[in-house]
């Protein structure tokens, strides 16, 4: 008894039903039953159905160990509404199977469940605005185009910091961004991290995306307390002061020494129950209506933890505010219930943590039209979520990151030279070449020699450069581009004549070099003894 592990994607809640539903049929024993003094063959009674289904469903991964046995109930309950089973004589249509030794059987085919046609929402990715963006109202059709002239005064531009001059340059500011601008940045790129994590080719049919509200998302990010709980603008969508305070004192219940704690027994399922009241009574549930179908589709990665929890978060990101923190509010105190050994029990026939899964999960994930798994989905969900709260329910610090950089990216300046690529409108060439692997090289290596050795030329050539300052530039000519400066000078000696040495005068004799210029030349005292 083994199920098919349904990975995300859209339509996992259908597919599910449709891979219960043929498992159920190929594998549950059948045999011959006696009712009433009368044989049946090839049937099973109620009782069996609920064991042999209740262990399918815990032994497969797609719902896990929580499963109760009232929740197979519940679910055969749907099999006999939608003729997966019928009695044996052959009624069917309504939920009134019950846990007992009825007899039912299988009709001769059990149609399986058609994927829902949903509208078609937008694929394309939100467009923001890129450095090159023209303004609003341009166009870039029909605009005339300055050919490049790649001469030797556009080279000795644009190598004029090789050569050691620096020439004058411009700094070009973006177009602002606007709220907007930003808003719609966030948006693009969460869902695009989404579907990235969710390993889909598109949300489509997953998620409406005209339904997620960018402005969701930069609140849940930024406007946080200390604790990581978001902090709502709007006050008047906060929790009862009633509710907040019966959540806290059962996450903060106290130990017995305490003489805080009530006397009287029963105060605490009293609590819980006032909890549960409020959370059951629900206009839509906390994960949303229109998000069901992309958490479902996140339960598909349950066996990959860190991806689960890393899609989680994202999805997380896309609820409303006041949702976002009720949820986190209610995950804190269940949690902490679960790990109080001094709590006493909330209910006398169920354990605390089936109790907390079962008391909120349909308050927490529920579809608005009749999904026939959506408890069973739920469970598996709410559980994951109580075991891994605390990451699930933080802000993804990666694609904060991501984001934040590519709108500061955006904001930032472009600094351009006079002559450089950026000053001239070029077209778009119109098609590629395809060249040998040796024409590549021939061009790399001797495609830009006749301006590079212009430009030297011209070096050579100015008249109004003294001789320091040519030296200078030809220096650094030949430390980046030693190979036409070699072309150029082949020898030492050709180098030589550019720079031609001036005939050294003879030094003249100093007359005050000598001590008595005017005297007659006396002859010196040998100095032989």
């Amino acid at each position: 008894m083994e199920h098919r592990i349904v990975g995300p994607g859209p339509y996992r809640a259908t597919k599910l039903w449709n891979e219960t539903v043929e498992l159920f049929r190929a594998r549950m024993p059948l045999r011959k039953h006696r009712c009433r003094f009368k044989s049946y063959e090839r049937c099973f009674t109620a009782a069996e159905a609920v064991d042999w289904l209740h262990e399918l469903l815990r032994c497969s991964q797609n719902f896990g160990p929580e499963v109760t046995r009232k929740q197979t109930v519940q679910l055969l309950k749907k099999f006999l509404k939608n003729h997966v089973i019928e009695d044996i004589k052959g009624k069917w249509g309504q939920e009134d199977f019950e846990d007992n030794r009825h007899l039912y059987r299988f009709p001769p085919s059990s149609p399986l469940k058609p994927y829902p046609k949903k509208p078609t929402y937008q694929k394309d990715a939100i467009k923001f605005p890129e450095w090159n963006d023209p303004p609003p109202g341009t166009s870039q059709e029909n605009i005339p185009v300055r050919p490049l002239v790649m001469n030797s005064e556009m080279w000795f531009k644009r190598h004029s910091i090789a050569i050691g001059e620096v020439p004058a340059c411009r700094l070009v500011y973006r177009r602002q961004l606007t709220e907007a601008n930003v808003e719609e940045i966030w948006k693009s790129m969460t869902l695009s991290y989404l579907q990235k994590v969710l390993g889909l080719d598109s949300l489509e049919e997953v998620l409406d995306i005209k339904l997620v509200n960018s402005k969701f998302i930069i609140h849940n990010v930024y406007s946080v307390s200390k604790q990581g709980v978001v902090i709502l603008d709007d006050k008047s969508k906060e929790l009862p002061h009633w509710v907040l305070s019966a959540m806290k004192c059962l996450a903060n219940w106290p130990n017995c020494s305490d003489l805080k704690q009530p006397m009287y027994l029963g105060f605490e399922k009293d609590v819980f129950k006032t909890i549960a009241d409020y959370y059951g009574h629900l206009k839509e549930p906390l994960l949303t209506f229109h998000l069901f179908d992309a958490f479902v589709s996140v339960l598909g990665l349950l066996q990959k933890e860190k991806m689960a929890i890393e899609a989680f978060q994202i999805c997380c990101l896309l609820l409303p505010p006041e949702n976002r923190r009720k949820l986190q509010l209610l995950m804190r105190m269940m949690a902490r219930i679960c790990l109080n050994k001094e709590m006493p029990p909330l209910c006398d026939g169920l354990g605390t943590r089936t109790l907390m899964v079962q008391t909120f999960s349909r308050c927490i994930l529920c579809s608005k039209d009749e999904v026939d798994l959506d408890e069973l989905l739920a469970v598996r969900l709410v559980t994951f979520l109580m075991d891994n709260y605390q990451e699930i329910l933080k802000v993804p610090l990666a694609l904060q990151t991501s984001i934040e950089e590519r709108v500061a990216h955006l904001r930032r300046v472009q600094i351009k030279y006079p002559g450089a690529d950026m000053d001239i409108t070029l077209s778009a060439p119109s098609f590629c070449r395809q060249i040998s692997p040796g024409e590549f090289e021939y061009q790399r290596a001797y495609g830009s020699q006749e301006p590079l050795a212009a430009l030297l030329e011209e070096v050579i050539t100015d008249a109004k450069l003294s001789s320091k300052e040519k030296k200078k530039k030809l220096k650094q000519f030949q430390k980046s581009y030693p190979e036409v400066y070699q072309e150029r000078f082949p020898t030492p000696e050709s180098e030589a004549l550019l720079f031609p040495e001036k005939p050294k005068p003879k030094p003249q004799l100093l007359m005050w070099a000598l001590k008595n210029p005017f005297q007659p030349f006396q002859r010196t005292r040998s100095f032989r003894m």
